[in-house]
């Protein structure tokens, strides 16, 4: 079923790369850049960060796809294999692993021998994420942050849930490239129903000079307590596929979700990525509002529907229609 809901959604992917964009302004005009048509699940073998956990990645497959660069950079380096090269660069590698404001790179890579002969796979299995495992690690993974990272949750059992949110706001004032939310547990069980079942989609970002951009979004769970959702320029997963780098991420901490009927969310706009502040805010709105849509409310059916018709693939989704929609936040 996952593999179906992961076909479709490239399906649906495939046609936004190939359609004219229209601007945020007037859906009859150009978009300024247009969408370059060559086939978007096969990007260039570059380095990058994963939009995957390391549990999602598989080994080979990355080996295989880097062959040939580690293979020149271990003649520059005169050692014999991967493994030479990766103790090389050890330091290089703890440091990276180490950055917060990089998701983790895949486990696989980091720890993999040299790589067993395999046989050739298809261009699409080579180029999709597969499927996430269906319970999130209970332990903590590098790089990920849980709530008590934050504040000292020992404090808030005798807190009203306004007192949370003041001291939570207040904890994030500080860094201005912070985003930071409270939500009720009743609607992020909504936005978290949608994203079991639509765990990818594109969002339009409009700009000042009226043209409109489409950002891909990712949601991942990396921890039993928290879901984190990646936000990288579609442009940008076009080359580069699931080693895409997110410019912004948004977190929901979930360790209150049944104690205080709260969901804390903390999120990052990452700076130099083409991406301002206010832009990401803006992202992280409107998939609020596609998220929290369902067929069973008129004002926001045709949100849900086209979160559904994103999934399945098909002549059903437009990219149009996204883009109205958005205009009406």
């Amino acid at each position: 079923m996952a593999t179906t809901t992961t076909t479709h959604a490239v399906t649906a992917l495939r046609r936004a790369l190939t359609t004219s964009l229209p601007t945020a302004r007037s859906l009859t005009q150009t978009r300024h850049a247009r969408v370059v048509t060559n086939p978007f699940f096969n990007p260039l073998p570059r380095g990058g960060r994963s939009l995957q956990t390391a549990s999602s990645v598989d080994s080979q497959l990355i080996l295989e796809k880097y062959k040939e660069k580690l293979e020149q950079k271990m003649k520059l380096e005169g050692v014999k294999s991967y493994t030479d090269l990766r103790e090389r660069y050890k330091e290089k590698i703890e440091a990276i692993k180490n950055d917060p404001t990089i998701p983790p790179l895949p486990r696989e890579l980091l720890e993999a021998d040299d790589p067993v002969p395999q046989p050739p796979s298809s261009p699409l299995t080579t180029s999709i994420p597969p499927p996430r495992p269906a319970t999130p690690p209970t332990s903590t993974p590098p790089g990920v942050k849980l709530l008590s990272s934050y504040i000292d949750t020992a404090l808030l059992p005798p807190l009203s849930p306004a007192d949370i949110e003041l001291i939570w706001r207040t904890r994030h004032m500080s860094n201005p490239q912070s985003i930071c939310a409270t939500i009720p547990t009743e609607l992020f069980l909504q936005h978290l129903s949608n994203a079991k079942r639509h765990p990818m989609f594109i969002l339009p970002l409009p700009r000042p000079n009226g043209a409109t951009e489409m950002h891909f979004l990712q949601w991942t769970y990396p921890h039993k307590d928290c879901v984190t959702v990646l936000f990288t320029s579609l442009a940008a997963y076009k080359l580069h596929g699931e080693f895409a780098v997110p410019h912004t991420t948004l977190t929901y901490h979930l360790e209150l979700m049944n104690d205080k009927k709260l969901v804390l969310a903390q999120g990052l706009v990452i700076e130099d990525r083409g991406v301002s502040v206010e832009e990401g805010k803006w992202l992280v709105l409107t998939l609020q509002r596609f998220y929290g849509a369902s067929k069973a409310d008129e004002k926001s059916r045709r949100r849900a529907e086209l979160l559904e018709s994103f999934t399945k693939g098909g002549e059903g989704f437009s990219v149009e229609a996204v883009i109205e929609e958005s205009q009406k936040i």
